[in-house]
Order: structure tokens, then sequence, then C-alpha cells
């Protein structure tokens, strides 16, 4: 269920941490995971975990029991919670850690929701830092890591356009541009990627008609 959300060579601690998850779901939902998931490529392997958990957080009992980096894992998993107060928790605990590269995917998708209060919290703690890494993933799934801008300029556009009436000086723009590394021409770069992908399927269907 959440192996695939990880590097093979952190199975064992994945088995341990998901062994440690309670059964028990908010409001007794009947699944465990949602049917949609998030798909990124990092390091030419692909990524893929679910867009909400349901199950209820017990992180406090537990997490006393497992090594730093299980408790990296545990805070990646929990970050995809159905409940945004969870998502904010374990998020803000995984960005005190010195995260490594596999939780980048977990910190870029939560920030395209939308909690206002979590992209607040994540600027307030990357502002100062060195990026250079997220920045990396973030151009290495372009495509997607543009769709996630656009998600987040729509969650402003519909709940805090009247708050936040300058988009320039919206705390997510900021993330992402100062953060994250979004650009227009990183916009651009996609399109014509995708201008060239497509012309590329029109030759391949002339070819196959000939």
């Amino acid at each position: 269920m959440f192996q695939e959300g990880f590097p093979n060579y952190l199975r064992d601690d994945v088995t341990k941490v998901a062994g440690l998850i309670p059964t028990k779901t908010y409001n007794n939902v009947t699944i465990g995971v949602s049917q949609d998931s998030i798909q990124y490529i990092q390091d030419k392997n692909v990524i893929t975990f679910p867009y909400r958990i349901y199950y209820m957080d017990n992180s406090d009992e537990v997490i006393d029991n497992v090594s730093e980096r299980q408790k990296m894992i545990l805070h990646c998993i929990y970050s995809r919670s159905c409940d945004g107060l969870v998502r904010q928790k374990h998020l803000y605990s995984l960005l005190q850690m010195d995260y490594e590269d596999w939780a980048i995917p977990y910190i870029v998708k939560i920030c395209d929701e939308y909690v206002v209060e979590i992209l607040e919290m994540t600027y307030d703690s990357l502002k100062e830092q060195d990026t250079d890494r997220i920045k990396k993933f973030c151009i290495e799934n372009s495509g997607a890591f543009c769709k996630s801008y656009s998600r987040m300029t729509s969650y402003w556009n519909e709940y805090y356009r009247y708050k936040y009436k300058d988009f320039h000086q919206y705390i997510g723009r900021k993330l992402f541009r100062d953060c994250f590394g979004y650009s227009k021409s990183m916009e651009r770069r996609r399109k014509n990627n995708n201008t060239l992908t497509g012309d590329d399927a029109q030759k391949h269907k002339r070819k196959l008609r000939a």
C-alpha cells in the first residue's frame, strides 16, 4: 500500500511503519486510502502514493518506538491524511528534520492544496534554507509541478483572493517561486515539450496509415 511511495531500500522500514498505523478510520470511512494516487519520478524511479489516507493518527503513541528514518516515513504517510490538522502537524515535524530526498515529493504535493496555513508554515521553514534539492525534484517533474502551481493558483482564486488581493504577494506564489523554483519559462518549456510530443504522435500515426 505504501511501499511504492518510497525507494526500494526502505522496504523494511516502510513495512514496520505501516504495521503501526491503525486500521480504524476517521468517521468510520470504509476505505483506508483513496483510489486516486499521486505519481512522480525521482532518480529515474516512479514514486506513487495515495492522494488521501483515512486511517486515524496514532503517531503520538508510536513515535518514540521507531528510528529517525522511520519517523520520517511516518510523517510522509500522514501528510496525506484526510484531516488537514494532521497533515499540517506531520509536515511541520518533517520540515524540522534533516529530511532525505525521498521525502521531498510529499513536501511539494501538500503545498498545492487549499490550507493556506500549511503554505505559510512551509514558506517560513524554507525561505532561509538552500532548497536546491527541492528545485531539482520540481524540474524533474516539471509537468506535474506546473499543474501543482496552477492548482495552488486556483485555490487562491476560489478562497483567498479577497483576503490576499495581490497575488504577487500571496504566500503560495512566493513559496512556489522562491523555494520550489517555479518560473514562466518552466511553463513554456513544458508546453513546448507537450507540443513536440503531440507532433511526434501525429507523425507516428501518419506512418501507420501510409
